[in-house]
């Protein structure tokens, strides 16, 4: 396999809720010949935030327990500087060099998937963008599920489960804090200018968005496979187009 057939690197980003563990989740289980020819995704690996982030909040209440100073957030489970946010973001760019230093023939076999979400009341994607790694940036794509602030408001409701706060699939926020972090985002300001590529660090990333308005993601149903297959072909054609 080689990067004629899959992307090196596809961020995932949208809201949370919005899709993005689902279309994961998804595309894991689909035979990886399938998944080459249809959504252009190799052997699969993943870097997501959320279990870093969770870390800390783990590592944070064990601290109250010992009578020590919170380190992350605080009692609240707020992020006690905003820059730590940028840190989850400087922290693909060490998992991905690992994996570049660990796995043999990683380049060339794996496509690495790279999941977050950011709001504006945190820096938005704009920071964010700054702070990724420009060897990846001069591979990479951009796929950004879209959905309503409402529609994601629905679905962190509707996805948890209280008995595993820390999973990828169930974890969810409560209403006011969900608010804060995500209902503005700034993802129309950055993706403004052109409809196709995104202007970061110089490089001119491809981007291809994900209409999720009808949540076609939650049953992982053949209606999710047709509509990726397709979004995920203008994605490929564009940075088939920049590439060369």
């Amino acid at each position: 396999m080689s990067d004629t057939e899959k992307f090196p690197i596809l961020f995932l980003i949208a809201r949370p809720a919005a899709g993005k563990s689902e279309v994961i989740d998804f595309l894991k289980k689909t035979p990886v010949k399938t998944r080459i020819e249809r959504f252009h995704v190799g052997e699969f690996a993943e870097i997501d935030d959320f279990p870093m982030l969770w870390t800390w909040f783990e590592e944070d209440a064990l601290l109250d327990k010992m009578r020590h100073p919170r380190i992350h957030s605080d009692s609240d489970g707020y992020f006690l500087h905003q820059y730590l946010w940028d840190l989850l973001i400087e922290r693909f760019g060490l998992e991905y060099q690992k994996k570049l230093r660990n796995v043999p023939n990683y380049a060339e076999s794996f496509t690495t998937i790279i999941e977050f979400s950011r709001g504006s009341e945190h820096g938005g994607y704009r920071s964010a963008f700054s702070h990724l790694d420009p060897q990846m940036l001069s591979k990479a794509a951009v796929l950004y599920i879209d959905v309503s602030w409402e529609e994601s408001l629905r679905k962190n409701r509707k996805r948890f489960n209280p008995e595993k706060p820390d999973s990828i699939l169930e974890h969810s926020l409560p209403d006011l804090k969900l608010e804060r972090l995500y209902k503005d985002i700034d993802w129309p300001d950055v993706s403004k200018n052109d409809p196709n590529y995104l202007s970061i660090q110089g490089y001119q990333v491809p981007y291809a968005v994900f209409d999720n308005a009808d949540d076609v993601t939650t049953q992982r149903g053949e209606a999710l496979g047709n509509r990726l297959e397709q979004v995920l072909r203008k994605l490929w054609n564009l940075y088939n187009k920049h590439s060369n």
